[in-house]
């Protein structure tokens, strides 16, 4: 009986970790501000998650009602009335936790990895050295290091965040200079870029 051999790119798939980051995060003010949770953003990006293998996704905000509000709709789809409508979007919305600090997600992933993740900043705007996908990849194959690829809502994370990260993804560029992706799309485009795109060559 052969056993399929995993792919070291599904493997690093495996023990990474996306994190939606509600605070802190910049207004179109560039004021530091905390933003409200989006029932599309806890959704599609567990449908992303899923998609590609993903350990898990993390809701993190610091505001007592807005993480009840997820598990309200966690609940929905868990042990209401969603549990029968929808198996595909409940097995997706299984992987979600919701947190109230990144300090949690963090800790969190090191007592379920054995050991802390590498923390990857994404931006729209440049900010400094960043490596592509296709580098961080080749780089965390080579180790057994778990990822925690971290979006920012609102007009993104705030320089003080972004600049502890342990790594920052260069911002996605298209052909045209209109540079505004929904948070949703951004992500479906860096889990593409860093767990398919191998299969595919």
């Amino acid at each position: 009986m052969s056993h399929q051999v995993e792919s070291p790119v599904a493997s690093l798939a495996r023990r990474s970790y996306v994190a939606l980051v509600h605070h802190p995060v910049y207004d179109k003010q560039h004021q530091v501000v905390s933003t409200a949770v989006t029932n599309l953003d806890i959704h599609d990006i567990a449908r992303s998650c899923s998609t590609y293998g993903v350990a898990a996704y993390y809701v993190v905000h610091p505001v007592a009602a807005q993480r009840q509000l997820v598990e309200r709709i966690l609940g929905y789809w868990h042990e209401g009335p969603g549990q029968s409508q929808n198996d595909f979007r409940r097995e997706a919305l299984s992987h979600v936790r919701v947190v109230s600090t990144m300090d949690e997600a963090i800790d969190a992933i090191h007592r379920e990895q054995g050991m802390r993740p590498a923390v990857i900043g994404t931006s729209a705007r440049p900010l400094g050295p960043a490596v592509s996908a296709q580098e961080l990849r080749a780089e965390f194959q080579q180790q057994a290091r778990p990822l925690l690829l971290v979006m920012g809502t609102g007009w993104g994370l705030t320089e003080e965040f972004m600049s502890h990260v342990d790594r920052v993804l260069e911002p996605i560029q298209g052909t045209a200079p209109y540079n505004h992706l929904s948070v949703r799309s951004a992500t479906a485009i860096i889990l593409d870029r860093l767990f398919a795109e191998e299969a595919r060559t």
